[in-house]
């Protein structure tokens, strides 16, 4: 019988292990030395890492994780460790930038750009696949309290808490030089915790609210910055959060009272079947139809564990709950190559489950049993997908696992030298 692994919270986190050789790089330090950077970059020609260049024979896919303390790479198919650690104070949230190579890492003040060290250019018929050792490069999209970062449509959108700025680029210009590629700007009238995705028509859907609430979302016009205009509003969404977006380009984001689907022009509003129904995280697929999210009952509750998740169907705009007999976390929800809605439990499993019936195909035994932590900030086992597999992370054993989604064994298991936080990745 597996033991219950033991949460982590600010008091009994264990001490971080001194790395092999970290990276020292002081994030004042760099923001101190870009006085003279034009525009939002922090520093500009930062110096690429050609001496460890190296050219492979087919793209190189990589992970990165976040720890107290830092971020570190590892190789995707064999889970070793890739470079060295690199040091970064504070609580760091990792996102793919959707150009394949780099990751975006919210700080604070700034969205910091990490190169991952694998990507691939066309050349022709054919294309290369290089690597190099990954690195915290100097440059960085200035924010006022960095949120969402979005990847939708061949663009990658940036959302500012603190500020409200929607800042927009083409996501594979970030690999084309060392500098930050031209942005659109956009502002919210206020600003609050929001989230921004631009369409493939060129508009733009924003969440509406300030920093006393969240209301719903507006659609605006293509365009550039404050020339769009709203086209559609929808205010039937109290507390507002996340976003993901189903086959058919049907956004949604979530509400405490259930989901609204923004589609063909019109939004419409799927209603929770309790008064207090927050689905307030979310996991979308090109592949599916319908969007997987969490729910919870209990408004007054510091931590609700819930059981039940919810599947939306945004052709019918029909919910349908599910109980999966196991609580789970915000960080356990993912889709698979298919559509798979996949769910990481507290009893150690991640269930495969068709996102149409609800059924759950497989349970596959992946970590042992596992309490969430009240602190939301605290490492957790993690979800991410990429391709056919699922990797977790083990926070009370320091391991990361590698799940094939085919046959729905756990391939490989490595234990990392850092406690891991956050999980993403990078296709190279």
């Amino acid at each position: 019988m597996s033991q219950k692994a033991p949460s982590f919270s600010l008091s009994s986190r264990s001490p971080r292990r001194p790395t092999r050789a970290l990276a020292a790089v002081g994030l004042s330090a760099l923001l101190l030395s870009a006085c003279a950077a034009p525009g939002n970059q922090v520093a500009s020609n930062p110096s690429p890492n050609t001496a460890s260049t190296k050219e492979a024979g087919e793209p190189t896919p990589r992970l990165v994780y976040t720890y107290d303390g830092g971020l570190a790479a590892l190789d995707a198919k064999t889970l070793e460790p890739v470079g060295a650690g690199t040091r970064l104070d504070g609580f760091n949230r990792v996102n793919p930038a959707g150009d394949g190579r780099h990751v975006l890492v919210s700080t604070g003040d700034a969205f910091r750009v990490f190169d991952v060290g694998a990507w691939t250019e066309p050349h022709g018929d054919h294309s290369h696949s290089y690597t190099a050792d990954p690195r915290l490069t100097e440059l960085a999209f200035e924010a006022n309290k960095a949120g969402h970062v979005v990847r939708h449509a061949g663009k990658t959108v940036l959302f500012s808490d603190g500020s409200g700025k929607v800042e927009s680029f083409a996501s594979t210009d970030l690999a084309k030089a060392n500098a930050l590629p031209a942005t659109d700007v956009y502002t919210t009238p206020e600003a609050h915790h929001g989230v921004a995705v631009e369409l493939e028509d060129g508009k733009l859907l924003v969440t509406l609210g300030n920093e006393e609430s969240r209301t719903g979302i507006a659609v605006l016009s293509a365009g550039k910055g404050q020339d769009r205009q709203e086209v559609v509003r929808n205010e039937d969404c109290p507390g507002v959060h996340g976003e993901a977006v189903a086959a058919g380009e049907a956004v949604v984001v979530g509400c405490t009272n259930g989901m609204l689907i923004y589609k063909d022009g019109a939004i419409a509003k799927v209603a929770s079947p309790d008064a207090y129904g927050r689905m307030g995280n979310q996991a979308g697929s090109e592949k599916s139809p319908v969007i997987l999210g969490d729910y919870k009952v209990d408004k007054a509750a510091k931590l609700e564990r819930p059981t039940r998740i919810s599947l939306v169907n945004t052709e019918t705009a029909k919910l349908q709950l599910v109980d999966l007999g196991t609580s789970y976390s915000f960080r356990s929800l993912g889709r698979g190559p298919s559509g798979e809605a996949l769910v990481l439990g507290t009893d150690g499993s991640l269930r495969i489950i068709d996102p149409l019936t609800g059924v759950v195909e497989k349970a596959i035994p992946v970590v042992s049993a596992w309490e969430e932590s009240e602190t939301w900030q605290d490492p957790r086992p993690t979800l991410f997908v990429q391709g056919s597999t699922a990797f977790v992370t083990e926070p009370a054993t320091r391991t990361i696992h590698a799940v094939d989604l085919k046959t729905g064994e756990v391939g490989k298991s490595v234990q990392l030298e850092h406690v891991p936080n956050e999980l993403t990745g990078v296709e190279g």
